[in-house]
Protein backbone atom coordinates (compact mmCIF):
# COMPACT_ATOMS: atom_id res chain seq x y z
CA UNK A 1 0.00 0.00 0.00
CA UNK A 2 1.50 3.29 -1.16
CA UNK A 3 -0.81 5.58 0.01
CA UNK A 4 -2.10 6.53 3.81
CA UNK A 5 -5.61 6.88 3.24
CA UNK A 6 -6.96 9.45 6.17
CA UNK A 7 -10.45 11.85 5.90
CA UNK A 8 -8.81 14.74 7.12
CA UNK A 9 -10.99 17.64 8.32
CA UNK A 10 -10.97 20.78 6.60
CA UNK A 11 -13.74 23.07 8.40
CA UNK A 12 -12.98 26.40 8.56
CA UNK A 13 -8.99 25.64 7.68
CA UNK A 14 -7.21 28.29 4.71
CA UNK A 15 -6.84 26.39 0.84
CA UNK A 16 -5.25 27.41 -2.00
CA UNK A 17 -6.21 26.03 -5.24
CA UNK A 18 -4.22 27.58 -8.88
CA UNK A 19 -5.76 27.04 -11.76
CA UNK A 20 -8.96 28.30 -13.39
CA UNK A 21 -10.51 25.64 -15.29
CA UNK A 22 -13.23 22.59 -15.00
CA UNK A 23 -10.65 20.28 -12.66
CA UNK A 24 -9.96 23.45 -10.54
CA UNK A 25 -13.53 24.27 -10.58
CA UNK A 26 -14.16 20.53 -9.04
CA UNK A 27 -11.89 21.02 -6.46
CA UNK A 28 -13.14 23.97 -5.46
CA UNK A 29 -17.23 22.42 -5.39
CA UNK A 30 -15.92 19.71 -3.09
CA UNK A 31 -13.38 21.36 -0.46
CA UNK A 32 -16.09 24.22 -0.29
CA UNK A 33 -19.06 21.19 0.43
CA UNK A 34 -16.68 19.96 3.35
CA UNK A 35 -16.08 23.25 4.65
CA UNK A 36 -13.13 24.86 3.78
CA UNK A 37 -12.30 28.24 3.44
CA UNK A 38 -10.77 28.39 -0.49
CA UNK A 39 -8.67 31.14 -2.25
CA UNK A 40 -8.84 30.08 -5.95
CA UNK A 41 -5.61 32.00 -7.74
CA UNK A 42 -6.02 32.22 -11.56
CA UNK A 43 -6.10 35.61 -13.97
CA UNK A 44 -9.95 34.66 -14.96
CA UNK A 45 -12.15 31.54 -14.06
CA UNK A 46 -14.18 29.56 -16.27
CA UNK A 47 -17.84 29.46 -16.45
CA UNK A 48 -17.65 26.15 -14.15
CA UNK A 49 -17.03 28.57 -11.39
CA UNK A 50 -20.43 30.25 -11.77
CA UNK A 51 -22.53 27.97 -9.51
CA UNK A 52 -20.08 28.84 -6.51
CA UNK A 53 -18.96 32.50 -7.46
CA UNK A 54 -20.98 33.70 -4.82
CA UNK A 55 -20.27 31.10 -2.08
CA UNK A 56 -19.15 32.99 1.37
CA UNK A 57 -16.08 30.58 1.67
CA UNK A 58 -14.42 31.07 -1.98
CA UNK A 59 -12.36 34.16 -2.26
CA UNK A 60 -10.88 34.90 -6.38
CA UNK A 61 -7.48 36.28 -6.47
CA UNK A 62 -7.23 37.00 -10.44
CA UNK A 63 -3.26 36.64 -10.43
CA UNK A 64 -0.39 33.70 -9.91
CA UNK A 65 0.15 32.96 -6.24
CA UNK A 66 3.74 34.59 -4.58
CA UNK A 67 4.80 31.87 -1.51
CA UNK A 68 3.44 34.44 0.87
CA UNK A 69 -0.13 33.67 -0.40
CA UNK A 70 0.99 29.91 0.41
CA UNK A 71 1.87 30.66 4.03
CA UNK A 72 -0.30 28.79 6.58
CA UNK A 73 -2.47 27.04 3.83
CA UNK A 74 -3.50 23.58 5.21
CA UNK A 75 -3.91 22.08 1.63
CA UNK A 76 -2.67 23.39 -1.83
CA UNK A 77 -4.28 22.15 -4.84
CA UNK A 78 -2.82 22.80 -8.54
CA UNK A 79 -4.46 22.32 -11.75
CA UNK A 80 -2.89 25.00 -14.84
CA UNK A 81 -3.59 24.29 -18.03
CA UNK A 82 0.17 24.11 -18.35
CA UNK A 83 2.72 21.47 -16.97
CA UNK A 84 5.25 23.42 -17.08
CA UNK A 85 3.14 25.88 -14.45
CA UNK A 86 1.48 22.93 -12.61
CA UNK A 87 5.07 21.67 -11.81
CA UNK A 88 6.65 24.96 -10.68
CA UNK A 89 3.22 25.70 -8.29
CA UNK A 90 3.87 22.13 -6.78
CA UNK A 91 7.10 23.14 -6.16
CA UNK A 92 6.23 26.52 -4.75
CA UNK A 93 3.74 24.59 -2.53
CA UNK A 94 6.41 22.24 -0.92
CA UNK A 95 9.26 25.01 -0.28
CA UNK A 96 6.26 26.55 1.79
CA UNK A 97 5.77 23.24 3.27
CA UNK A 98 2.10 22.97 2.07
CA UNK A 99 0.91 19.56 1.22
CA UNK A 100 0.24 19.55 -2.53
CA UNK A 101 -2.01 17.75 -5.23
CA UNK A 102 -1.43 18.94 -8.50
CA UNK A 103 -3.93 17.13 -10.80
CA UNK A 104 -2.95 14.24 -13.38
CA UNK A 105 0.83 14.15 -11.78
CA UNK A 106 1.04 11.60 -9.01
CA UNK A 107 4.84 12.19 -9.33
CA UNK A 108 4.76 15.89 -8.35
CA UNK A 109 1.43 15.08 -5.40
CA UNK A 110 2.05 14.64 -1.64
CA UNK A 111 -1.58 13.42 -1.68
CA UNK A 112 -3.84 11.59 -4.17
CA UNK A 113 -7.89 12.58 -4.42
CA UNK A 114 -9.47 9.17 -4.43
CA UNK A 115 -13.27 8.67 -6.48
CA UNK A 116 -15.90 9.18 -4.07
CA UNK A 117 -19.12 7.57 -3.25
CA UNK A 118 -20.83 10.08 -0.79
CA UNK A 119 -23.61 9.13 1.18
CA UNK A 120 -22.87 12.03 3.95
CA UNK A 121 -21.66 10.82 6.51
CA UNK A 122 -20.83 7.71 5.07
CA UNK A 123 -18.01 8.22 2.65
CA UNK A 124 -16.51 5.68 0.58
CA UNK A 125 -13.40 6.19 -0.73
CA UNK A 126 -11.46 4.49 -3.83
CA UNK A 127 -8.01 5.17 -4.84
CA UNK A 128 -5.72 3.03 -7.27
CA UNK A 129 -2.55 5.03 -6.18
CA UNK A 130 -2.33 7.12 -9.17
CA UNK A 131 -1.84 4.24 -11.39
CA UNK A 132 -5.62 4.28 -13.02
CA UNK A 133 -7.92 6.98 -12.30
CA UNK A 134 -10.39 5.68 -15.05
CA UNK A 135 -10.82 1.93 -13.29
CA UNK A 136 -11.41 4.09 -9.83
CA UNK A 137 -14.23 5.81 -11.48
CA UNK A 138 -15.55 2.67 -12.78
CA UNK A 139 -15.61 0.87 -9.17
CA UNK A 140 -17.08 3.96 -8.01
CA UNK A 141 -20.34 3.96 -10.70
CA UNK A 142 -20.42 0.28 -9.29
CA UNK A 143 -20.61 0.94 -5.74
CA UNK A 144 -22.99 4.02 -6.85
CA UNK A 145 -25.71 1.43 -7.70
CA UNK A 146 -25.22 -0.88 -4.76
CA UNK A 147 -25.12 1.48 -1.71
CA UNK A 148 -28.04 2.40 -0.88
CA UNK A 149 -28.86 6.13 -0.22
CA UNK A 150 -30.05 5.12 3.12
CA UNK A 151 -26.74 3.69 4.53
CA UNK A 152 -26.29 7.24 4.88
CA UNK A 153 -29.51 7.76 7.48
CA UNK A 154 -27.88 4.65 9.21
CA UNK A 155 -24.71 6.28 9.50
CA UNK A 156 -26.51 9.60 10.82
CA UNK A 157 -28.42 7.73 13.43
CA UNK A 158 -25.58 5.97 14.70
CA UNK A 159 -23.14 8.96 15.15
CA UNK A 160 -26.39 10.99 17.00
CA UNK A 161 -26.39 7.69 19.49
CA UNK A 162 -22.39 7.42 19.79
CA UNK A 163 -22.19 9.72 23.13
CA UNK A 164 -25.05 8.05 24.62
CA UNK A 165 -23.52 4.66 24.30
CA UNK A 166 -19.92 5.40 25.53
CA UNK A 167 -21.83 7.07 28.46
CA UNK A 168 -24.02 3.87 28.94
CA UNK A 169 -21.40 0.95 28.26
CA UNK A 170 -18.42 1.47 29.70
CA UNK A 171 -16.54 -1.00 27.80
CA UNK A 172 -15.28 -0.58 24.56
CA UNK A 173 -15.73 -4.61 23.77
CA UNK A 174 -19.60 -4.30 25.06
CA UNK A 175 -20.10 -0.94 22.89
CA UNK A 176 -18.61 -2.62 19.93
CA UNK A 177 -20.60 -5.40 19.92
CA UNK A 178 -23.67 -3.84 21.22
CA UNK A 179 -23.28 -1.72 17.22
CA UNK A 180 -22.64 -4.75 15.59
CA UNK A 181 -26.30 -5.93 17.06
CA UNK A 182 -27.90 -3.22 15.95
CA UNK A 183 -26.67 -2.35 12.45
CA UNK A 184 -27.23 -6.28 11.68
CA UNK A 185 -30.61 -6.27 13.29
CA UNK A 186 -34.12 -4.33 13.46
CA UNK A 187 -32.47 -1.30 14.32
CA UNK A 188 -30.18 -1.29 10.42
CA UNK A 189 -33.36 -3.12 8.79
CA UNK A 190 -35.87 -0.13 9.70
CA UNK A 191 -33.55 2.63 8.50
CA UNK A 192 -32.39 0.94 5.66
CA UNK A 193 -36.33 0.46 5.03
CA UNK A 194 -36.54 4.83 5.23
CA UNK A 195 -38.81 4.43 8.88
CA UNK A 196 -36.14 6.60 11.00
CA UNK A 197 -39.03 6.66 13.73
CA UNK A 198 -39.27 3.73 14.52
CA UNK A 199 -34.98 2.58 14.19
CA UNK A 200 -34.66 5.64 16.66
CA UNK A 201 -37.03 4.18 18.90
CA UNK A 202 -35.86 0.44 18.78
CA UNK A 203 -32.37 1.75 19.11
CA UNK A 204 -33.13 3.39 22.30
CA UNK A 205 -34.64 0.36 23.45
CA UNK A 206 -31.83 -1.42 22.38
CA UNK A 207 -29.88 0.62 24.43
CA UNK A 208 -31.58 0.35 27.25
CA UNK A 209 -31.72 -3.46 27.88
CA UNK A 210 -27.85 -3.55 26.80
CA UNK A 211 -27.00 -1.03 29.68
CA UNK A 212 -29.38 -3.32 32.08
CA UNK A 213 -27.22 -6.08 31.54
CA UNK A 214 -23.95 -4.53 31.38
CA UNK A 215 -24.65 -2.51 34.60
CA UNK A 216 -25.50 -6.00 36.24
CA UNK A 217 -22.82 -7.72 34.99
CA UNK A 218 -20.29 -5.11 36.14
CA UNK A 219 -21.81 -4.74 39.42
CA UNK A 220 -21.89 -9.19 39.79
CA UNK A 221 -18.35 -9.06 39.21
CA UNK A 222 -17.42 -6.06 41.31
CA UNK A 223 -19.26 -8.34 44.48
CA UNK A 224 -16.83 -11.23 43.15
CA UNK A 225 -14.35 -9.26 43.04
CA UNK A 226 -13.10 -9.86 39.55
CA UNK A 227 -14.36 -8.51 35.76
CA UNK A 228 -16.83 -10.71 33.93
CA UNK A 229 -16.04 -11.37 30.39
CA UNK A 230 -18.81 -11.27 27.48
CA UNK A 231 -19.67 -15.15 26.20
CA UNK A 232 -17.14 -16.09 23.58
CA UNK A 233 -17.39 -18.40 20.50
CA UNK A 234 -15.14 -19.60 17.75
CA UNK A 235 -15.42 -19.12 14.01
CA UNK A 236 -13.98 -22.33 12.34
CA UNK A 237 -13.14 -20.76 8.88
CA UNK A 238 -11.76 -22.37 5.72
CA UNK A 239 -9.94 -19.67 4.20
CA UNK A 240 -9.53 -21.85 0.51
CA UNK A 241 -6.51 -22.51 -1.43
CA UNK A 242 -4.95 -18.64 -1.56
CA UNK A 243 -6.44 -16.69 -3.31
CA UNK A 244 -8.79 -14.18 -1.61
CA UNK A 245 -10.97 -13.92 -4.39
CA UNK A 246 -12.04 -17.45 -3.37
CA UNK A 247 -13.32 -16.49 0.49
CA UNK A 248 -17.21 -16.63 0.78
CA UNK A 249 -19.62 -13.71 1.81
CA UNK A 250 -19.65 -15.51 5.13
CA UNK A 251 -16.09 -15.78 5.47
CA UNK A 252 -15.27 -12.54 5.17
CA UNK A 253 -18.25 -11.47 7.51
CA UNK A 254 -16.77 -13.38 10.07
CA UNK A 255 -13.22 -12.52 9.62
CA UNK A 256 -14.54 -9.12 9.99
CA UNK A 257 -16.30 -9.48 13.80
CA UNK A 258 -13.44 -11.56 15.45
CA UNK A 259 -11.78 -10.29 18.50
CA UNK A 260 -8.63 -12.69 17.81
CA UNK A 261 -6.88 -14.35 15.07
CA UNK A 262 -5.37 -17.71 14.99
CA UNK A 263 -4.00 -18.63 12.04
CA UNK A 264 -1.95 -21.65 9.68
CA UNK A 265 0.82 -21.63 7.74
CA UNK A 266 -0.94 -21.87 4.64
CA UNK A 267 -2.61 -18.09 5.14
CA UNK A 268 -1.86 -15.80 2.15
CA UNK A 269 -1.30 -12.48 3.26
CA UNK A 270 -3.98 -11.33 0.61
CA UNK A 271 -6.47 -13.08 3.10
CA UNK A 272 -4.87 -12.01 6.58
CA UNK A 273 -5.30 -8.82 5.81
CA UNK A 274 -8.98 -8.83 5.38
CA UNK A 275 -9.45 -9.95 9.10
CA UNK A 276 -10.66 -7.30 11.16
CA UNK A 277 -7.25 -4.95 11.30
CA UNK A 278 -8.02 -4.17 15.42
CA UNK A 279 -7.95 -8.33 15.70
CA UNK A 280 -4.88 -9.80 17.94
CA UNK A 281 -3.25 -12.28 15.49
CA UNK A 282 -1.61 -15.44 16.82
CA UNK A 283 0.41 -17.93 14.96
CA UNK A 284 0.15 -21.37 15.04
CA UNK A 285 1.52 -22.66 11.50
CA UNK A 286 2.31 -26.16 11.00
CA UNK A 287 4.75 -27.66 8.62
CA UNK A 288 6.31 -30.91 7.81
CA UNK A 289 8.60 -32.08 11.50
CA UNK A 290 7.97 -28.36 12.13
CA UNK A 291 5.20 -27.82 14.69
CA UNK A 292 4.90 -24.20 16.13
CA UNK A 293 2.44 -25.08 18.71
CA UNK A 294 0.99 -29.67 18.87
CA UNK A 295 -2.46 -29.90 17.60
CA UNK A 296 -3.72 -29.90 21.60
CA UNK A 297 -2.74 -27.13 22.26
CA UNK A 298 -3.75 -25.12 19.75
CA UNK A 299 -7.28 -26.45 20.77
CA UNK A 300 -6.21 -25.43 24.62
CA UNK A 301 -5.88 -21.80 23.38
CA UNK A 302 -9.04 -21.82 21.49
CA UNK A 303 -11.18 -22.56 24.26
CA UNK A 304 -9.26 -20.11 26.49
CA UNK A 305 -9.52 -17.35 24.42
CA UNK A 306 -12.79 -18.09 24.18
CA UNK A 307 -13.12 -18.48 27.93
CA UNK A 308 -11.95 -14.83 28.22
CA UNK A 309 -14.86 -13.69 26.11
CA UNK A 310 -12.96 -12.99 22.67
CA UNK A 311 -15.25 -14.51 19.20
CA UNK A 312 -11.77 -16.20 17.73
CA UNK A 313 -11.34 -16.40 14.44
CA UNK A 314 -9.80 -19.91 13.65
CA UNK A 315 -8.83 -18.97 10.32
CA UNK A 316 -7.15 -22.50 8.36
CA UNK A 317 -6.59 -23.03 4.32
CA UNK A 318 -8.33 -24.43 2.23
CA UNK A 319 -11.68 -26.31 3.55
CA UNK A 320 -11.37 -27.30 7.76
CA UNK A 321 -12.93 -30.72 7.49
CA UNK A 322 -11.23 -31.98 4.88
CA UNK A 323 -7.97 -32.36 6.09
CA UNK A 324 -7.63 -29.21 8.03
CA UNK A 325 -8.35 -31.12 11.54
CA UNK A 326 -11.27 -29.34 11.92
CA UNK A 327 -13.60 -31.76 13.34
CA UNK A 328 -11.04 -32.63 15.82
CA UNK A 329 -10.77 -29.02 17.31
CA UNK A 330 -15.00 -28.52 17.24
CA UNK A 331 -14.80 -31.95 19.27
CA UNK A 332 -12.76 -30.48 21.70
CA UNK A 333 -14.78 -26.93 21.95
CA UNK A 334 -18.27 -28.82 22.29
CA UNK A 335 -16.74 -30.98 25.26
CA UNK A 336 -16.07 -27.73 27.08
CA UNK A 337 -19.35 -26.28 25.72
CA UNK A 338 -17.53 -23.38 23.73
CA UNK A 339 -20.22 -21.89 20.93
CA UNK A 340 -18.95 -22.38 17.84
CA UNK A 341 -19.58 -21.61 14.17
CA UNK A 342 -18.42 -23.61 10.89
CA UNK A 343 -17.30 -21.75 7.39
CA UNK A 344 -16.43 -23.90 4.55
CA UNK A 345 -14.22 -23.04 1.94
CA UNK A 346 -12.57 -23.89 -1.32
CA UNK A 347 -10.74 -27.26 -0.36
CA UNK A 348 -7.42 -27.50 -2.22
CA UNK A 349 -7.53 -30.09 -4.72
CA UNK A 350 -11.04 -28.15 -6.04
CA UNK A 351 -8.90 -24.92 -5.93
CA UNK A 352 -5.70 -25.86 -7.72
CA UNK A 353 -7.73 -28.24 -10.03
CA UNK A 354 -10.09 -25.63 -11.66
CA UNK A 355 -6.56 -22.99 -11.61
CA UNK A 356 -4.92 -25.29 -13.26
CA UNK A 357 -7.14 -26.21 -16.53
CA UNK A 358 -7.53 -29.65 -14.60
CA UNK A 359 -11.32 -30.99 -14.07
CA UNK A 360 -11.47 -33.87 -11.29
CA UNK A 361 -13.92 -35.22 -13.00
CA UNK A 362 -15.22 -35.29 -16.88
CA UNK A 363 -17.48 -37.67 -18.77
CA UNK A 364 -14.29 -39.14 -20.92
CA UNK A 365 -11.98 -39.36 -18.31
CA UNK A 366 -13.39 -39.52 -14.32
CA UNK A 367 -16.83 -40.26 -13.16
CA UNK A 368 -15.02 -40.71 -9.44
CA UNK A 369 -12.79 -38.54 -7.51
CA UNK A 370 -10.80 -39.39 -4.26
CA UNK A 371 -9.25 -37.22 -2.28
CA UNK A 372 -6.53 -38.59 -0.11
CA UNK A 373 -3.45 -37.65 2.37
CA UNK A 374 -0.31 -38.66 1.57
CA UNK A 375 0.80 -37.48 5.24
CA UNK A 376 -0.16 -38.97 8.10
CA UNK A 377 0.83 -38.83 11.85
CA UNK A 378 4.41 -40.25 11.30
CA UNK A 379 5.38 -39.35 7.95
CA UNK A 380 4.32 -41.42 4.74
CA UNK A 381 0.99 -43.20 4.88
CA UNK A 382 0.07 -46.27 4.01
CA UNK A 383 -3.25 -45.95 1.36
CA UNK A 384 -5.87 -48.01 0.67
CA UNK A 385 -4.25 -48.76 -2.94
CA UNK A 386 -7.28 -51.08 -3.85
CA UNK A 387 -9.57 -48.31 -4.01
CA UNK A 388 -7.37 -46.02 -5.44
CA UNK A 389 -6.24 -48.14 -8.21
CA UNK A 390 -9.55 -48.05 -10.02
CA UNK A 391 -10.10 -47.23 -13.84
CA UNK A 392 -12.27 -44.10 -14.89
CA UNK A 393 -11.00 -41.84 -11.54
CA UNK A 394 -8.88 -39.51 -10.61
CA UNK A 395 -7.17 -39.26 -7.60
CA UNK A 396 -5.96 -36.12 -6.07
CA UNK A 397 -3.29 -36.19 -2.96
CA UNK A 398 -2.63 -33.85 0.17
CA UNK A 399 0.39 -32.90 1.57
CA UNK A 400 2.01 -35.32 -0.91
CA UNK A 401 5.21 -33.55 -2.60
CA UNK A 402 7.89 -34.91 0.21
CA UNK A 403 6.81 -38.40 -0.34
CA UNK A 404 6.33 -37.81 -3.95
CA UNK A 405 8.86 -40.50 -5.17
CA UNK A 406 7.79 -42.76 -3.01
CA UNK A 407 4.16 -42.27 -3.59
CA UNK A 408 4.56 -42.68 -7.18
CA UNK A 409 6.68 -45.52 -6.72
CA UNK A 410 3.81 -47.01 -4.73
CA UNK A 411 1.19 -46.84 -7.63
CA UNK A 412 3.64 -48.62 -9.47
CA UNK A 413 4.61 -51.48 -7.24
CA UNK A 414 0.64 -51.66 -7.15
CA UNK A 415 0.12 -52.09 -10.63
CA UNK A 416 -0.75 -48.72 -11.93
CA UNK A 417 0.41 -48.08 -15.35
CA UNK A 418 4.07 -46.06 -15.14
CA UNK A 419 2.48 -44.06 -17.93
CA UNK A 420 -0.50 -42.91 -16.21
CA UNK A 421 -0.40 -38.73 -16.32
CA UNK A 422 -0.02 -37.41 -13.31
CA UNK A 423 -0.01 -33.23 -12.01
CA UNK A 424 1.30 -31.23 -9.55
CA UNK A 425 0.35 -28.13 -8.69
CA UNK A 426 2.09 -25.94 -5.92
CA UNK A 427 1.05 -22.83 -4.86
CA UNK A 428 -2.40 -23.78 -6.72
CA UNK A 429 -4.50 -20.63 -6.95
CA UNK A 430 -1.82 -18.08 -6.07
CA UNK A 431 0.04 -15.59 -8.16
CA UNK A 432 3.15 -17.66 -8.36
CA UNK A 433 1.49 -21.38 -9.13
CA UNK A 434 3.29 -23.14 -11.36
CA UNK A 435 2.09 -27.17 -12.71
CA UNK A 436 4.04 -29.52 -13.65
CA UNK A 437 2.99 -32.76 -15.31
CA UNK A 438 4.59 -36.14 -16.36
CA UNK A 439 3.53 -39.70 -15.48
CA UNK A 440 3.55 -41.30 -12.45
CA UNK A 441 7.62 -42.63 -14.09
CA UNK A 442 8.46 -39.05 -14.35
CA UNK A 443 6.58 -36.76 -12.32
CA UNK A 444 9.08 -37.21 -9.20
CA UNK A 445 12.09 -36.06 -11.33
CA UNK A 446 10.09 -33.42 -13.28
CA UNK A 447 9.33 -31.96 -9.64
CA UNK A 448 12.82 -32.34 -8.49
CA UNK A 449 14.43 -30.42 -11.37
CA UNK A 450 11.64 -27.44 -11.40
CA UNK A 451 12.25 -27.06 -7.46
CA UNK A 452 8.89 -27.27 -5.91
CA UNK A 453 7.94 -25.96 -2.29
CA UNK A 454 4.66 -26.29 -1.83
CA UNK A 455 2.39 -26.32 -0.92
CA UNK A 456 1.25 -28.39 -3.44
CA UNK A 457 -1.42 -30.69 -4.88
CA UNK A 458 -0.75 -34.09 -6.55
CA UNK A 459 -3.34 -35.21 -9.52
CA UNK A 460 -3.41 -38.27 -10.42
CA UNK A 461 -5.56 -39.59 -13.55
CA UNK A 462 -5.96 -38.76 -17.38
CA UNK A 463 -8.04 -35.72 -16.64
CA UNK A 464 -4.61 -33.97 -16.71
CA UNK A 465 -4.08 -34.70 -19.98
CA UNK A 466 -6.40 -32.19 -20.30
CA UNK A 467 -4.77 -29.40 -18.46
CA UNK A 468 -2.54 -28.00 -22.26
CA UNK A 469 -5.84 -27.40 -23.88
CA UNK A 470 -7.81 -26.00 -20.80
CA UNK A 471 -5.21 -24.08 -18.69
CA UNK A 472 -5.70 -21.02 -20.63
CA UNK A 473 -9.64 -20.65 -18.86
CA UNK A 474 -8.31 -21.08 -15.86
CA UNK A 475 -9.28 -18.89 -13.05
CA UNK A 476 -6.03 -17.48 -13.24
CA UNK A 477 -4.78 -16.23 -16.61
CA UNK A 478 -1.91 -18.10 -17.05
CA UNK A 479 1.64 -17.33 -18.64
CA UNK A 480 1.80 -20.42 -20.63
CA UNK A 481 5.63 -21.60 -20.79
CA UNK A 482 5.43 -25.28 -22.21
CA UNK A 483 8.73 -27.08 -21.07
CA UNK A 484 8.58 -30.41 -23.15
CA UNK A 485 12.39 -30.31 -23.08
CA UNK A 486 12.71 -30.51 -19.59
CA UNK A 487 11.60 -34.70 -19.62
CA UNK A 488 14.31 -35.32 -22.21
CA UNK A 489 16.79 -36.99 -19.63
CA UNK A 490 13.97 -38.85 -18.30
CA UNK A 491 12.46 -41.56 -21.78
CA UNK A 492 11.07 -38.89 -23.59
CA UNK A 493 7.87 -38.71 -21.85
CA UNK A 494 5.23 -35.56 -22.23
CA UNK A 495 5.94 -32.90 -19.07
CA UNK A 496 4.94 -29.63 -18.91
CA UNK A 497 5.15 -26.13 -16.50
CA UNK A 498 3.39 -23.79 -16.30
CA UNK A 499 3.60 -20.94 -14.12
CA UNK A 500 0.43 -18.96 -13.48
Amino acid sequence: MRHLPICLDIEGKPIAVIGGGVVAARRTELLLRTGGRVTAFAPELAPDFRAILDHPNLRHEPRDPTPADLDGRALCFVATPSPARDEAFGALARRAGVPVNVADRPDLCDFIMPAIVDRDPLIVAISTSGASPILGRMLKARLESTIPAAYGRLAGLVGRFREHVRDRLSSPAARRRFWEDVLEGAVGDLALAGNDRAADATLRAALEQAAASHGASHGEAQGEGHALAPRGEVYLVGAGPGDPDLLTFRALRLMQKADVVVYDRLIDDGVLNLVRREAERIFVGKAPGRHTLPQAEICSLLVRLAREGKRVLRLKGGDPFLFGRGGEEIEVLAAHAIPFQVCPGITAASGCAAYSGIPLTHRDHAQACVFVTGHGRDGFVDLDWQALLQPRQTVAIYMGLAHLDDLMAEFMVRGADPDLPAAVVDNGTRADQAVVTGTLRTLAAVARETKLRGPAIIIVGTVVTLHGRLNRGAGVQPALDDAGDLLAAHRGAPAATCPV
